[in-house]
């Protein structure tokens, strides 16, 4: 008799890739989704303080390269091996470039003008792109009614945060066109993973570790370009991004992927939800940023939108939400 099948996960790159033997855990799995929840909640700001020593681009570089230390402890401890196909590096190469190098720098670009507080609630429309996306580049995705009307909720709910009636004023255009072009990037890079990476043979773990390498080679290369060695290191913003890195980067993927194989991702992706709840929040009471009432209501009905992009009839058992992935700080 042959061996059943391995289950299979989504990591934060998208990636699936088979789950280990499940092991009793440490903590219980909603204690790891409280601490999940906070960790990406506050990544915005962290990043808010981390511009304020560093420049964008300066942020994403370490960020990604305190996360890329923290896996590769990971990895040798578990003693992963790296993946060994030319075509899974290139695939790789542009899954880090769609799934962190972008997004990362983008959301780090937008936070110079506009408050965490909205970055936050702008990274929550990343399931309501990948609902669109999905029904035009996943055939397996069809359109139901109530995921189509998760989408228009989910846009009216835009129109609010952004004060639609009001002509945007007040509002910095290109910071927010930033904030959501980062949230589309997730889903764009989730679906390219899906259709080109799935089923090649490495963990997630390995298939994660070396994307985020990938992310800050690609980030190395773009900063001479752009930015100069710094000649101070502030403390606090440093600390920021090292944490950013360390924790939102690298522990949230370890975390994450532990929920994956223990609640199995649809429980897991319900961190999703808490995310711009934490993210305004803590920009609220830590730095003092202002919001009109339109701002949570708008908020509440975007997240309202995307639950429902998110709702599924029928699917394989362990299938991913087709909204995207849950990597996002």
């Amino acid at each position: 008799m042959s061996a059943p099948t391995a289950p299979r996960t989504m990591s934060a790159s998208g990636v699936s890739a088979p789950a280990p033997p499940t092991r009793r855990r440490a903590l219980d799995w909603r204690v790891r989704f409280a601490a999940l929840s906070l960790i990406w909640g506050f990544s915005f700001l962290l990043i808010k303080v981390g511009t304020d020593g560093y420049a964008p681009f300066q942020v994403t570089f370490g960020r990604l390269l305190a996360g890329t230390a923290v896996l590769a402890v990971a990895m040798v401890v578990r003693r992963e091996k790296l993946p060994r196909s030319g075509r899974t590096w290139g695939h790789l190469f542009v899954a880090a470039f769609f799934l962190n190098a972008l997004p990362f720098s983008l959301f780090a670009y937008a936070e110079l003008t506009i408050p965490s507080t909205l970055a936050g609630i702008c990274n929550a429309t990343s399931p309501l792109w990948g609902m669109a996306l999905s029904l035009v580049a996943l055939s397996e995705d069809r359109p139901t009614r109530r995921r189509v009307a998760g989408l228009g909720v989910g846009f009216i709910g835009v129109l609010t945060v952004l004060g639609a009636w009001q002509g945007f004023s007040g509002l910095d255009v290109t910071g927010t066109a930033m904030a959501l072009l980062a949230s589309l990037s997730y889903p764009v890079g989730w679906i390219y993973v899906r259709r080109t990476l799935a089923g090649t043979g490495s963990s997630t773990l390995a298939l994660t570790g070396s994307q985020l390498f990938l992310g800050t080679v690609q980030l190395a290369a773009v900063l001479p370009l752009f930015t100069s060695i710094p000649e101070h290191f502030p403390p606090l913003p440093t600390l920021a991004v090292v944490a950013l890195g360390a924790l939102g980067t690298g522990l949230a993927v370890l975390l994450q992927y532990g929920l994956v194989q223990e609640v199995g991702p649809t429980t897991a992706q319900m961190v999703t939800y808490f995310i711009p709840v934490i993210a305004t929040a803590a920009g609220v009471s830590l730095l003092g940023e202002q919001l009109g009432w339109n701002t949570p209501v708008g908020a509440l009905v975007v997240l309202a939108g995307a639950a429902l992009t998110q709702s599924r009839a029928r699917g394989p058992a362990g299938a991913p939400p087709a909204a995207g992935p849950l990597s996002r700080n």
